[in-house]
C-alpha cells in the first residue's frame, strides 16, 4: 500500500514527491508515461557527449527565492542570462525589442529618451487590451508588430494573434534602455550537471518508488494507494467527458555539427522565414567545451504531445468545466500546466508543487 500515487515525473510531481516522502516520511510511487523522468526538462549527451534538452530550451529563471532556494538542495547552478536574436529584414537583432533592435534595424542613432517618443509616434491606442495584437500594436505599433510576432506567433499557435489571449505577447516585454536579456528575474541559472541530474537528486530517497514508461491506466486499480497526485491532462482523467481541450504541439530536429559554433547566442527566432520557429544552441546554455555543436530546430504542430495550452475564452469556460469535476474529488490533487490548464514556467510549477505541499499538510495533519 502506498500514501501516493503520483502520475507525472516532472516539476510538479517529483517536487511533491520529494517533500511527501521527505518531510512526512510517506511512501509514494512515481510514474510517467514516458522512459525517463524529468518531464519536458529531460536533457542527455547526444551522439557527440554534447548535453541536449530533448524537448527544446528550458531556462530557469524566478523571482522566487524559496522556489531559487528550495531547488538549489539538488543542484549546483552555473550563472546564465539568456539573450535571444531574431532575424528580421535579414539582421540578426536582439528580441525583447529594445534601443539597439531599433536603431540596427532602422539604421537610426535614438537615445533611450528618443525611443519612448519614437514607440508613441508608432503606436495605436487600443480602447481594451484583450488580445496579444493589441499588446503589441498599443505599445510599439503595427510595423514592428508585423515584423516581430505576427508571423512568429501564427507559426506557434496555428491562430493570428488577434484570436489569442492578450497573455501570449504579454509574457515579451518591450524596452528603451539597452538591456538585451530576454528575462529580467532575479535568479538566472541553469542547473550545473544538467536538468536530469537534479531531478535524480531530488528523488533518490528510500521512500519514493519511480516507475516509468507506464500510464496511469495500467496501474490506478492495480497499485492499492490512499490519494492520487495527477499532473497530466486533465480532461484525460476525467475521460474527455466534455471533449478535448486543445493544446499545441512541438517537433525537434536536433543535429549534431561538425564545428565548434554555429549561431552568437542560445537562441535564433525565425518571426518572418523558415518553417520553424527557432534554433537552439545547447553549449551557451551550458557552458559546455567540444569541438562539434549541437542544434535543435523546432516546429510547432497541431498533433503530438501536449505542450501549450491555447489561451482563447472558449477553451477557459471548457476548462472550468473539468476543474468543477476536479474540484469535487476529494483524494484527488490537480498540480502542473496539463491538470490545471495553464501556461505556466518551470519556477511557478515548482512553486504550485510548494504550494500544494502547505494545503496538504494543513488537510492532513501527520499524528504526534
Amino acid at each position: 500500500m502506498y500514501d501516493w500515487l503520483i502520475v507525472g515525473a516532472g516539476y510538479a510531481g517529483s517536487t511533491l514527491a520529494e517533500r511527501l516522502a521527505s518531510q512526512r516520511g510517506e511512501r509514494v510511487l512515481l510514474i510517467d508515461r514516458r522512459d525517463h523522468i524529468g518531464g519536458n526538462a529531460y536533457d542527455h549527451p547526444d551522439e557527440a557527449g554534447i548535453l541536449i534538452h530533448k524537448y527544446g530550451p528550458h531556462i530557469f529563471h524566478t523571482n522566487s527565492e524559496r522556489i531559487f532556494q528550495h531547488l538549489s538542495q539538488f543542484t549546483e547552478w552555473r550563472p546564465y542570462e539568456h539573450r535571444v536574436l531574431a532575424k528580421v529584414d535579414g539582421k540578426l537583432v536582439p528580441i525583447p525589442i529594445n534601443l539597439d533592435t531599433v536603431n540596427t534595424l532602422y539604421g537610426l542613432d535614438l537615445t533611450s529618451e528618443e525611443l519612448v517618443e519614437w514607440f508613441a509616434q508608432r503606436a495605436e491606442p487600443v480602447e481594451e487590451v484583450r488580445t496579444s495584437e493589441d499588446v503589441v500594436i498599443s505599445a510599439v505599433g503595427r510595423e514592428l508588430y508585423e515584423k516581430f510576432f505576427r508571423g512568429y506567433t501564427r507559426k506557434q499557435w496555428g491562430l493570428d494573434p488577434s484570436e489569442l489571449d492578450k497573455s501570449v505577447t504579454a509574457r515579451v516585454p518591450t524596452r528603451t534602455n539597452r538591456d538585451d536579456r530576454y528575462f529580467g528575474d532575479t535568479f538566472q541559472a541553469m542547473p550545473k550537471d544538467g536538468y536530469t541530474r537534479m531531478f535524480e537528486r531530488m528523488l533518490d530517497h528510500p521512500n519514493i518508488e519511480i516507475r516509468t514508461g507506464t500510464e496511469y491506466a495500467d496501474v490506478k486499480d492495480a497499485v492499492p494507494h490512499r490519494r492520487l497526485i495527477f499532473t497530466g491532462p486533465i480532461d484525460d482523467y476525467f475521460g474527455f467527458r466534455f471533449g478535448k481541450l486543445p493544446y499545441r504541439s512541438l517537433k525537434f530536429r536536433h543535429e549534431t555539427l561538425d564545428q565548434e559554433w554555429l549561431q552568437p547566442v542560445a537562441v535564433v527566432n525565425y518571426p518572418q522565414t523558415e518553417d520553424y520557429t527557432r534554433v537552439t544552441e545547447y553549449k551557451h546554455l551550458t557552458g559546455q567545451e567540444h569541438p562539434k555543436t549541437a542544434v535543435t530546430y523546432e516546429y510547432p504542430s497541431a498533433e503530438g504531445d501536449p505542450y501549450y495550452p491555447i489561451p482563447r475564452p472558449e477553451n477557459a469556460e471548457l476548462f472550468k468545466k473539468y476543474e468543477a469535476l476536479a474540484d469535487a474529488q476529494d483524494e484527488v490533487w490537480f498540480v502542473g500546466r496539463l491538470a490545471t490548464y495553464r501556461y505556466y514556467n518551470m519556477d511557478q510549477i515548482v512553486g504550485q508543487a510548494l504550494a500544494t505541499f502547505d494545503r496538504i499538510q494543513e488537510r492532513l495533519p501527520l499524528a504526534a
